[in-house]
């Protein structure tokens, strides 16, 4: 590959056949950028005309960038030459969208047809092509972008993961508290799914807990009496059992509406799918996503009907293992890992309910002297639920209440 443009002197080294290296050591916040081509005089040629305003990885081929992009996941630009050995760069880069998803992606080519380059846009998502030989204009506008390009998604995901799932999470708990019928099963999944992502070292989390928060919005379809009896672990009768059947459809279709929850609602509307045997590889990375939340989802909520039926966890984990093909083998695998962690280190507490602070979990209904049900077991304290005890007249619930106090684990490499 040749660029032909100014050049000036590059900081660093540059990689050879033997192996990748960083051109500049210390980023000082610079963007990232990988370049991947088997000519050293290309790669050298290439650093030297972006210069020292970027952090620079190079390799000599796709594995190798592979290599790099496992170890830096968060290289905002990748540049690769189309011509390569072994793996040409549109493989490469196709390859680089599973590996560093967020990643912007270049590609250099002298000569590109038209049914080609429609499969980059598609199958790598490629941001824009360069044509050799470019200008060093050219190469410095185009990685520009790329970076911009970069930093405008990552700022729509952290609208995405904390704005949006604290506003969520605020509106779950209000209606668990309103309802508690209907969502402090939310809440109790919610949780369920949070420990699955973390026994699972699931990265890409925050779509699966928001679609655990949201996954039983259709209750708010069924019949007070029937929702009391799904909760009570009480028969239904074939009509109410047809009504509970809809609700992961229901709960998709509500969220319909909301615009960029479209991973969310396939992860709501997955979990009622079977497990899918096979080769997750062929999947991109958001079918890969909505596969592994729909699983995990499916898992946590069968869990919580089986011990809301009277089941302990255990016995609902064995039924869960005997159903053959139903679930992920790993997803129950978590689920005993942590169920055994719970068992070891979450000893039941006995309180007053004034007593209870924000972070304890409730294993049993709290109900009211009359027998109305104020907060499902699985909810877990809040702040508003604090004040809310506060304003309830003494003598009103039933005390002592049962919590206990989970432990805050980080979650898996």
């Amino acid at each position: 590959m040749s660029c032909g443009a100014q050049h000036h002197a590059m900081s660093g080294t540059s990689a050879g056949p033997e192996g990748p290296s960083m051109v500049a050591s210390d980023s000082g916040g610079r963007p990232r950028v990988l370049i991947v081509d088997d000519d050293p005089d290309a790669r050298l040629l290439l650093g030297r005309q972006l210069g020292v305003r970027y952090e620079l990885f190079t390799a000599a081929d796709g594995a190798e960038g592979l290599r790099v992009l496992a170890e830096n996941p968060a290289i905002e630009v990748i540049l690769a030459d189309m011509q390569m050995p072994v793996m040409d760069g549109a493989t490469f880069l196709q390859r680089a969208r599973t590996a560093a998803p967020d990643s912007v992606r270049i590609l250099i080519t002298g000569n590109l047809d038209f049914s080609t380059a429609v499969g980059c846009v598609n199958e790598a998502q490629v941001f824009r092509f360069l044509a050799k030989p470019c200008s060093r204009a050219a190469l410095v506008s185009a990685v520009e972008a790329a970076v911009d390009h970069y930093r405008l998604v990552a700022a729509e995901r952290v609208l995405l993961e904390q704005t949006l799932q604290g506003s969520i999470k605020i509106l779950a708990d209000v209606l668990a508290l309103t309802n508690p019928v209907s969502f402090g099963r939310a809440m109790r999944i919610k949780q369920h799914v949070s420990r699955l992502v973390e026994q699972l070292g699931v990265k890409e989390r925050w779509q699966i807990e928001v679609a655990a928060m949201l996954s039983q919005i259709g209750w708010i379809t069924l019949p007070q009496e029937t929702a009391e009896k799904l909760h009570e672990g009480q028969p239904l009768s074939e009509s109410e059992a047809a009504m509970v059947e809809r609700l992961p459809t229901v709960a998709e279709q509500l969220l319909a509406h909301i615009p960029r929850f479209e991973v969310v609602r396939e992860i709501v509307a997955s979990q009622r799918r079977p497990a899918r045997p096979g080769d997750a590889s062929a999947l991109s990375a958001e079918e890969r996503l909505v596969a592994r939340g729909g699983e995990i989802l499916r898992a946590a909520s069968d869990f919580d009907l089986l011990v809301g039926q009277g089941l302990s966890p255990d016995r609902a984990l064995q039924i869960m293992f005997g159903r053959q093909g139903q679930y992920d083998p790993s997803v129950l695998a978590a689920f005993a890992s942590w169920l055994h962690v719970e068992s070891a280190e979450e000893p039941v507490r006995e309180m007053p309910l004034l007593a209870v602070n924000v972070g304890m979990v409730f294993v049993e209904d709290v109900r009211m002297q009359n027998g109305t049900l104020l907060v499902a077991r699985g909810y877990e304290v809040t702040d508003s639920f604090v004040e809310r005890v506060r304003n309830i007249a003494p003598g009103s619930v039933r005390e002592p209440v049962h919590v206990t106090m989970p432990q805050k684990k980080e979650p898996a490499p």
